[in-house]
């Protein structure tokens, strides 16, 4: 389970100074023994000012360095006067079991996602992004692939794109895949999504669409998975290794990449976008009833 402390460092992470996410880093991955914690050493292992490390633990709320080694202890023994009993579940940031009050789940939910985009946000390579931008305007054709949960990123992912005029499809059956996969040429774009990156369907597909000359985009958790080898351009969600049950959270990080894509596909060909998902917009909404209809 991640530390109260760790949860205040992630939250906290993307409003610091560049000085002070090198403390962060540090104090993050931090391993060793809490009462061997001195502010001198960590000053000189992060290669910052003492008043830099002030200034970040001041940040997350606590008075001075005495107060947070004080919590980080604290954090120490809960951690290891915790034993993990039968029939728990570990997932990313808490710990369920059937002893969990129902009312405290929302929250822990909704604290968990926080995390999860925080991660997003600290991983993703800002280089990468905008070459993903780039490439997805200047595509001739983009072909979305992937399975299980990661298949309702893709549609979104899809439906976005299609509502800007984007000409974009995605298949559900491999074998479609892969044959659409072995047509693409240097004009089309090929985008994996995949949480692990281990997902053989997809990381076959890409493999064959890289073959095939496309450029290929890969939406992953995780920079070192198989699927990154066929990745032209990757975004990575986070740079942490989960546990498989900490899927139930895959779907926001992965969305959130989403939402950043299309927004920025949108702003950077804003004038003639724009007209075109005014247009697909209205089409949808004649659709919808209106106040006047009787149901």
């Amino acid at each position: 389970m991640d530390s109260v402390v760790k949860t205040k460092i992630r939250c906290a992470y993307a409003g610091l100074r560049p000085s002070e996410q090198k403390a962060a880093d540090y104090f993050l991955n931090y391993s060793g023994r809490i009462n061997d914690l001195r502010m001198e050493d960590a000053s000189a292992q992060i290669h910052v000012s003492q008043p830099t490390i002030m200034r970040f633990v001041k940040a997350l709320g606590y008075h001075g360095f005495k107060d947070f080694k004080y919590a980080l202890l604290q954090d120490d023994i809960m951690g290891r006067s915790e034993e993990r009993k039968e029939g728990d579940i570990e997932l990313y940031g808490f710990r369920l079991s059937s002893r969990d009050r129902l009312e405290d789940i929302p929250g822990k939910i909704i604290a968990t996602s926080g995390q999860m985009l925080e991660e997003t946000l600290k991983s993703l390579q800002m280089r990468s992004y905008k070459r993903a931008v780039e490439t997805i305007l200047n595509a001739e054709n983009i072909v979305l692939y992937s399975v299980e949960n990661s298949v309702c990123t893709a549609n979104d992912l899809m439906t976005k794109l299609t509502y800007l005029g984007i000409n974009c499809r995605m298949y559900g059956d491999y074998y479609l895949q892969s044959v659409s996969a072995s047509n693409l040429t240097r004009k089309d774009l090929a985008i994996g999504i995949s949480y692990s990156g281990y997902s053989r369907d997809t990381v076959e597909v890409m493999r064959l669409a890289k073959k095939s000359g496309a450029t290929t985009l890969v939406l992953t958790n995780f920079e070192n998975a198989v699927i990154a080898k066929y990745a032209d351009i990757l975004l990575c969600a986070s740079n942490r290794q989960f546990l498989y049950g900490d899927t139930i959270f895959s779907r926001i990080s992965q969305l959130a990449l989403v939402d950043m894509l299309y927004a920025g596909v949108l702003n950077q060909n804003y004038d003639i976008l724009s007209k075109k998902l005014n247009k697909n917009s209205k089409i949808v909404s004649e659709r919808a009833y209106n106040e006047e209809e009787n149901l």
